[in-house]
């Protein structure tokens, strides 16, 4: 072997299996599955594992030594549809005993950056993953080098020195015509394997030159029309420096870093159908270990964007704060949130896994989530929008402790103690300054329920601002049964927090209420790059199409400054994580704020924000409580 390196023996493994249909040169569409809002959680969290395409692929290759990898490009931050990968390639391996790599695949310098790897590398072990290792593709640089040459020796890879429009050409072009060779095809070995080292010393600058496989252009299957195996970039590398003026493409590296990997399992999505014919090719020719590729549908969500290109767009546009922002279905943009590790991981699970695309709607996902907080994060009472109600038939000190259960379908949970006093706040929305018929909550002369309070309390008078309007003050009666007017149970119940120094109530808090970031519900990363498309294509006629960015919500976020919450929130704090799973179990008092979850009950799901420092409380609600259109207002 040239350059000093040899070739490790490995052993080689015949596959079997089925291998991809000649299709005349077009990718196998693959069907696309619609899911719609009903959520059926599965009784088992390792259906996906034990039934199905993943089922059929262990039975496969049934081998004992189980080892699959989780291979990224670290070019961006991870999104929901990187979860589905996540699951499949770590919870695979895990079900049968085995283990999976994190393997950065750092082939294009000039994209990578070290926060991306530490980004991902976060992202996978708050999922709840530990990687048997973490490796990179740059840690095989000099084997792939070396694999080149001997390619080349071997009478399977050539310099081309070819245009891309030649290249594009020889492919059959916009009209799909007839393929043909690069005219540098058939050159001699010795003269390739001296112009990739001219490549590697500089000789060449980016696209005057090229190394390719030779494989068969008369496939029906465009991954065997002699792809690029390496290509020159002037990038200076993060892990190799400037050492490298070559780097291999990703249809040469994927599979024999998986070979050298020994990876039995290479799990992908179905763009990479076509693909497998060149990854088992590639592995024939050099007579290394084949692992076994096999395909499933990946995950798509409809009603925001995944790209980094159209967030970075967003974050310039300064729609969203930045690749965190909890409207952005971006991994970390969740975990801000608050949306729980195991939440996503169940949602995952709950649709399954095949070779259709699963094409789900942001609603879909956040009735899922909202159906896994139910059972798993306490109770707390919590008032957007606060309006004093003085209850005037109290006593100024009056003083009731009351128990309150963190969650009544979860008693292991625990309760707490919340002061009851004559002065306490409701919600605006509760109260109106007309009753009617069809309306149970609070109104002039009429009767409400403070939730866990013995007695319910009548209003008797309010005050109002006289600019605005608004209502500033409620007084109302406390409504003790009497011989004469006996307990009557009310209609409605609301929360209400009460106002005691003494028990540091209320807890001020600022609440960030997240809608959908777009008005249109189709919205993707197709329809904002069309959308880019059209501007682009129009900005010299009078009227230019619309920017995606123009679909944006203005209501996407909605701030309450003068919240109010009660003081069960500083227990919840000092239990946190809630729950206690995925990367976030153990974490005590390591946990992030994220971590703090509970249900404000009548409102939403809640968490808490890291903008909350300097004993400032801030909360994002994570999703709305689930709506039930038969009840009255």
């Amino acid at each position: 072997m040239e350059n000093g390196v040899p070739l490790p023996e490995r052993p080689k493994t015949k596959v079997k299996g089925p291998k991809p249909k000649k299709d005349g040169g077009k990718a196998p569409v693959p069907k696309r599955e619609k899911i719609q809002n009903a959520v059926v959680l599965p009784a088992d969290p390792e259906s996906m594992f034990k039934e199905g395409f993943l089922s059929n692929v262990h039975r496969e290759r049934p081998t004992d030594k189980i080892l699959t990898r989780f291979p990224p490009e670290p070019n961006g931050y991870l999104h929901i549809g990187h979860s589905k990968a996540i699951a499949i390639n770590f919870g695979f391996a895990k079900y049968h005993g085995g283990e999976c790599f994190l393997r950065y695949d750092d082939t294009n310098p000039e994209a990578e950056e070290q926060k991306y790897f530490d980004a991902i590398r976060e992202m996978v072990e708050w999922l709840g993953f530990k990687p048997k290792d973490i490796t990179y593709s740059s840690d095989h640089f000099d084997e792939l080098f070396n694999l080149a040459l001997d390619l080349i020796r071997r009478g399977k890879a050539y310099v081309c020195h070819c245009s891309d429009e030649d290249l594009k050409l020889q492919r059959g072009g916009p009209n799909h015509g007839p393929r043909y060779a690069c005219p540098h095809r058939d050159r001699p070995t010795e003269e390739s394997t001296e112009e990739f080292k001219a490549m590697q010393e500089g000789k060449y600058k980016p696209k005057e030159a090229f190394l390719r496989m030779k494989q068969n252009l008369e496939d029906g299957n465009p991954q065997m029309w002699d792809l690029t195996a390496y290509r020159i970039l002037n990038a200076k590398h993060h892990r190799t420096g400037d050492r490298w003026k070559v780097y291999p493409t990703y249809d040469f590296t994927h599979c024999l870093c998986d070979s050298f990997e020994e990876i039995s399992h290479s799990l992908c999505t179905t763009e990479f159908r076509n693909s497998r014919e060149s990854y088992e090719w590639l592995c024939d020719q050099l007579e290394v270990y084949k692992p076994m590729q096999r395909e499933y549908g990946r995950l798509n969500i409809e009603g925001t964007v995944l790209s980094k290109r159209n967030i970075a767009k967003l974050i310039a546009a300064k729609k969203v704060r930045g690749f965190d922002d909890p409207r952005l279905y971006t991994l970390v943009g969740l975990r801000r949130r608050g949306v729980p590790p195991g939440a996503i991981l169940s949602f995952v699970n709950e649709l399954g896994v095949s070779t259709a695309i699963t094409e789900i709607q942001v609603a879909r996902f956040e009735q899922s989530v909202r159906r896994y907080l139910e059972l798993s994060v306490p109770r707390l009472m919590l008032v957007l929008d606060p309006i004093p109600v003085v209850i005037e038939n109290l006593p100024e000190d009056y003083l009731e402790e009351l128990e309150m259960p963190f969650s009544p379908k979860k008693p292991e949970f625990g309760t707490h103690t919340i002061p009851f006093t004559r002065v306490v706040y409701i919600d605006r929305s509760d109260f109106r300054e007309e009753d009617s018929k069809d309306y149970f909550r609070l109104a002039p002369g009429k009767t409400v329920g403070l939730l866990k309070v013995p007695y319910p309390i009548r209003a008797t008078s309010f005050s109002k601002d006289a600019e605005s309007g608004k209502i500033t003050e409620i007084r109302a009666s406390y409504e003790t049964p009497t011989e004469e007017q006996p307990f009557k149970k009310p209609k409605t119940y609301i929360q209400w927090v009460a106002e005691s120094p003494k028990h540091h109530s209320p807890i001020k808090a600022e609440v960030r209420i997240f809608n959908v970031l777009f008005k249109s519900e189709k919205m993707d990363d197709s329809q904002a790059d069309e959308a880019q498309a059209a501007t682009a294509r129009t900005e010299k006629a009078p009227v230019a199409k619309p920017s995606f960015l123009d679909d944006v919500n203005p209501k996407s976020e909605e701030v309450y400054e003068n919240a109010l919450i009660e003081t069960g929130l500083e227990e919840i704090r000092r239990r946190a994580p809630w729950p206690e799973e995925g990367g976030e179990k153990g974490a005590g008092t390591k946990a992030g704020w994220e971590t703090v979850r509970f249900q404000g009950m009548r409102v939403a799901y809640f968490s808490m924000d890291q903008d909350s420092e300097g004993g400032k409380v801030i909360l994002n609600r994570i999703v709305s409580l689930k709506e039930d259109s038969g009840k009255a207002a």
